[in-house]
């Protein structure tokens, strides 16, 4: 009959075992592991460790310090660990052993920082007979562990073997759905960015445009998209993924002037617990969440420069790195970046690297300034008043001509995001006080147009005839003729006119009124 002390053990060892079918997440069945060694082995400090390739990786710990549970343990330079794994039972080390501990100064009881481990013992952990880890017990008293079962011990690492096995599993299922989670909340962040936006305009810069992507999209070359800020690059790398052979994986956005380089590192590449301070479990990387899909590096020129030799890796050989772990892994991603600045000058100046430039310009696409396509404006307009209808609850928007003719006619210097902003803020000052049922219209007089800092000739004639005379008679002509062309083109409205040209109301009748085009009231 069992006396009280092996009932006890055995009943540490039937709560293991009924812990290997229980549902518990992986950092529960860790501490409820390692507090049932500290039942049975009356120890200082107790250590699960996993085997990873030829490397010890804590996994739970009791009684150790911080930097030794985010250590990782090369076999070949920790002669008890390499010794445990060997062993087909559990080890226990002569208190007067000359191996190293690898725990020596690192139990928090010690009462001094050169107080070593006096009492060591390990099992190794194996489930089907492959070797998974180990399990250790360190005292500061030396005969600590004399008078320990070692059938108990034995029956502990199988457990343990098997609970460790059984962990890993339910972390990579764990991991498998944090990945798929990450995917939906990108995927649902990029709808949202991406408002369902189409390719819109009829202009020959717009045609050109689609046959360049047309060209790329079914290939998987790497795409640099250039263009000045608000010109929908963006938009174009969606284009481009849905459609490419890519197209039901997931596009992942990553914001490169948004990463500190204190994490830049790890948001793209992911990293492992214990890589720092904080890294309580593995993390993916963005590279990981693209997985098999897009990864759309936007605003790339704001790269950190430390950073930029392993996304050169990732293009030249498909691999990453997570930080803290020494083994690469594959991935299957296509890369699409997107930039505002002229690359070629960061890579003379210094601020970007030449090779990364080149492979991220295995194909270039530069998405033309809306200046260049002043055509496709009233296209764009009536889709931005559409869309701000529906948003506002209208029943509609028309767009007069007098408007469609000043949004053609505007500098546009924030390109199609500030065309957008103008049709949006134009629809709700045309809507104020409407009722909600009737079809709104949006005139001249509600939008805020800058003119182009170049007058055309269309809007602004100017008699080439009339050259003579000093510059200042000539400047005073061309100005009375543009301000004439303003009000005429919104109808007479001057307050229109004003915003038309840049200037404030009062400005524009005290400078017509000096030209003779207004009498004085």
């Amino acid at each position: 009959m069992p006396n009280a002390q092996q009932s006890g053990s055995l009943e540490v060892l039937l709560e293991i075992a009924r812990d290997l079918t229980a549902s518990l997440a992986a950092a529960d069945r860790y501490a409820r592991l390692i507090a049932a060694v500290r039942r049975l082995i009356p120890c200082d400090a107790a250590c699960l460790l996993r085997l990873v390739g030829d490397e010890l990786v804590p996994m739970a710990g009791y009684g150790l310090t911080h930097d030794a549970l985010t250590r990782r343990y090369r076999r070949r330079d920790h002669p008890r660990l390499d010794i445990i794994l060997s062993s087909t039972e559990p080890v226990r080390f002569p208190p007067d052993s000359r191996l190293p501990d690898p725990f020596d100064h690192h139990i928090a009881a010690a009462p001094g920082p050169l107080h070593k481990v006096h009492a060591c013992l390990g099992c190794p952990l194996t489930d089907a007979g492959e070797v998974v880890g180990a399990l250790t017990a360190d005292a500061l008293e030396p005969h600590q562990f004399d008078k320990l079962d070692p059938q108990v011990l034995a029956t502990l690492g199988a457990l343990a073997g098997a609970a460790l096995r059984t962990t890993a599993l339910i972390e990579a299922l764990e991991r498998r759905a944090d990945h798929r989670g990450r995917v939906a909340r990108d995927l649902q962040r990029t709808v949202a960015a991406s408002r369902g936006g189409a390719l819109l305009g009829s202009s020959p810069a717009m045609a050109a445009l689609r046959r360049e992507l047309a060209l790329v999209a079914a290939s998987d070359l790497a795409v640099l998209i250039t263009g000045e800020s608000g010109v929908g690059k963006e938009l174009v790398a969606h284009h481009l993924h849905a459609a490419s052979s890519r197209r039901d994986e997931a596009l992942i956005h990553v914001n490169c002037a948004a990463l500190p380089l204190a994490i830049a590192e790890s948001e793209l590449f992911g990293h492992v617990a214990g890589a720092f301070t904080g890294a309580v479990r593995d993390r993916a990387g963005k590279f990981d969440v693209a997985d098999g899909g897009t990864l759309l590096l936007d605003e790339i020129g704001e790269l950190a420069l430390e950073i930029q030799p392993k996304l050169l890796r990732v293009l030249q050989e498909g691999e990453i790195q997570r930080v803290g772990d020494d083994r690469p892994h594959r991935v299957n991603v296509r890369v699409i970046a997107a930039t505002n600045r002229d690359l070629a000058q960061e890579v003379a100046e210094g601020r970007f690297r030449v090779d990364l430039y080149h492979r991220l310009a295995a194909f270039l696409v530069h998405v033309p300034p809306l200046r260049e396509r002043l055509d496709d404006a009233p296209i764009l307009a009536a889709h931005f008043a559409d869309a701000t209808a529906r948003r506002l609850g209208l029943a509609g928007v028309r767009i007069t001509p007098a408007a469609r003719a000043a949004l053609s006619s505007g500098d546009w210097p924030g390109n199609v995001r500030e065309l957008e902003n103008v049709v949006m803020r134009g629809v709700l000052r045309a809507s104020f006080g409407q009722p909600r049922d009737h079809v709104i219209e949006l005139d001249a007089e509600h939008v805020d147009v800058r003119l182009a800092a170049a007058p055309r000739s269309a809007a602004v004639p100017l008699s080439l005839g009339e050259d003579a005379g000093p510059l200042a008679d000539r400047v005073e002509r061309f100005e009375r003729e543009a301000i004439r062309a303003a009000v005429d083109a919104h109808g007479g409205n001057w307050a229109a006119a004003a915003r038309a040209l840049g200037l404030h109301r009062s400005n524009l009748h005290h400078r017509a009124r000096r030209l003779g085009l207004k009498t004085t009231q």
